[in-house]
């Protein structure tokens, strides 16, 4: 396909905005480069179809080979939780399953909040000004109104021995739900000279 003219008059191309222009009145290059770009598009979405096959066909067999695996114990494996890596015996190439999931806070995240803020009210003559430009920084939101789920999670990596903090972060613990889980396939080859594995790039920018 080199110009899509569904619902277009005939001898019509329609621009950018919208506007219907007479085929003769188009330039030879704005037709070439229409035409470029049309194959190159269309060639990627058949490549991006073919990758997200791939996909689902590599996590299918990561999860039955790991369902075979628990049957050498008698075991069963609920879900597709976690992480895995798989080797190849001679140690060249090596397949990785990761796991990540997208997590959101409720309305939990303001009572930690409001109780961080009494912390540092208590703590106003003594209060370790890192600590407060650390927890003023992590309730900052973005242009979406959300908290950076990275920052939260820093505040509770600080030892603070004090019953108000630690229900702060008793609150933030129990304000996180899991929104979302998505599922990654990553694929290594050994370098022989290094002993490190590389990845083998599926990311048209990298390759």
């Amino acid at each position: 396909m080199t110009h899509d003219a569904t619902a277009l008059p005939r001898g019509f191309w329609q621009d950018a905005n919208g506007a219907l222009i007479p085929e003769a009145k188009i330039k030879a290059i704005d037709k070439a480069r229409h035409k470029t770009v049309y194959t190159m598009v269309e060639q990627a979405i058949q490549a991006s179809e073919m990758l997200r096959q791939f996909k689902t066909a590599a996590l299918i067999e990561i999860e039955k080979f790991v369902q075979t695996s628990a049957a050498e114990y008698d075991a069963k494996v609920g879900g597709k939780k976690g992480n895995v890596t798989l080797v190849s015996f001679d140690g060249r190439y090596k397949v990785i399953r990761a796991m990540q999931e997208t997590l959101v806070f409720d309305e939990r995240l303001q009572v930690a909040k409001a109780l961080i803020d009494e912390c540092m009210h208590a703590w106003v003559k003594g209060a370790n000004k890192n600590i407060q430009a650390l927890v003023n920084h992590a309730f900052q939101v973005d242009k979406e109104g959300k908290v950076s789920t990275g920052r939260i999670l820093e505040l509770r990596r600080l030892a603070i021995d004090d019953p108000q903090w630690k229900r702060a972060m008793d609150a933030i613990a129990d304000s996180m739900k899991t929104a979302s889980s998505k599922a990654y396939v990553r694929f290594y080859e050994r370098n022989d000279a290094t002993g490190e594995y590389v990845a083998i790039p599926l990311d048209v920018t990298t390759a």
